[in-house]
């Protein structure tokens, strides 16, 4: 996804978290619900995400200096890996602490006299959610618009993919949330509104597990597909005036930035001339095909095949 699209999506997510975390608020003072409670949290800690989110994406677009030769665009799997840790700490944290304080001292009346509270808040939040998850899905969708699960894996757009990922799993909590609520209001069992909180809390855990391996991965420094290596194999196979190519090595700099190196070794009567217009064009090739790949460093040498494995 390009950056103003991650841009539009990350700041539309701020705006309905921050409208959702009010209402939420609102219901969990009237009622007194756990679950609504830890909902309330996971938005306001959605919110604060989408603020770090949108400050990576910033930082990341700064260019090359002495310090940071080939641009800043890692910034962006660094915050959202601070983001993993935040929806980990304290939205599965707290959620799960409110749902076991609850279990260990549950209210010894209920007030269901505003139970429409929930229920209204609930819904409402399942509009804004779900419009925010909709429009991220179309801008990401317009530059994956193969199946789902295969372009999440392939997308490194980490900051979209947070997003999606914290809209969905705001949605389900919701969900669960309003099952937790639903029970307790017909049983009048507080037992329901705690265990939905904790379950909240679990679903958090899980979230913030996939994301933080997902952003770790990139922020080492993950190589390009089997899609992308497949590729620039094909490229250089079309090529008469190699002999054979290989240690293919490859780095996600950013989103949209990959940095490339490989080896390969020329016919023995190829000509510097010819050599050098070859490795221009082999470059030429690749980025023509998929510009992310920014900085292409092909080595030419005369080691024997069996070096290149």
């Amino acid at each position: 996804m390009a950056a103003g699209g991650s841009t539009l999506s990350v700041i539309g997510a701020i705006v309905a978290n921050l409208l959702i975390a009010v209402l939420k608020f609102i219901a969990a003072a009237f009622t007194g619900s756990s679950a609504m409670l830890s909902e309330g949290i996971h938005s306001i800690i959605d919110t604060t995400n989408g603020l770090l989110l949108l400050l990576g994406i910033k930082r990341s677009k700064k260019g090359a200096n002495k310090i940071h030769p080939f641009g800043q665009g890692k910034e962006i799997y660094f915050w959202s890996f601070v983001v993993a840790i935040l929806i980990f700490a304290l939205g599965g944290g707290v959620a799960i602490y409110e749902g076991v304080k609850h279990l260990n001292h549950p209210p010894t009346h209920l007030d269901t006299s505003n139970i429409m509270w929930n229920y209204a808040v609930i819904i409402g939040a399942m509009i804004f959610e779900g419009s925010s998850l909709i429009y991220a899905m179309k801008q990401f969708r317009k530059k994956y618009p193969t199946g789902f699960t295969s372009a999440l894996e392939e997308s490194k757009d980490a900051a979209s993919m947070a997003i999606i990922i914290e809209e969905s799993a705001a949605m389900i909590g919701l969900l669960i949330a309003l099952i937790g609520v639903t029970l307790t209001h017909f049983t009048q069992n507080p037992l329901y509104d705690a265990l939905s909180s904790i379950a909240i809390g679990i679903l958090l855990f899980s979230v913030a597990g996939f994301l933080a391996k997902e952003t770790q991965d990139l922020l080492i420094g993950e190589s390009v597909s089997n899609k992308d290596l497949q590729m620039i194999k094909d490229i250089l196979k079309s090529y008469n005036q190699l002999e054979f190519f290989g240690n293919i090595k490859s780095m996600h700099l950013g989103p949209d930035e990959v940095l490339l190196a490989l080896e390969v070794n020329f016919k023995d009567n190829v000509t510097l001339h010819e050599l050098e217009k070859t490795v221009a064009d082999i470059k030429k090739k690749i980025r023509k095909i998929d510009p992310k790949f920014k900085y292409i460093y092909i080595e030419s040498n005369s080691i024997s095949k069996s070096d290149f494995n």
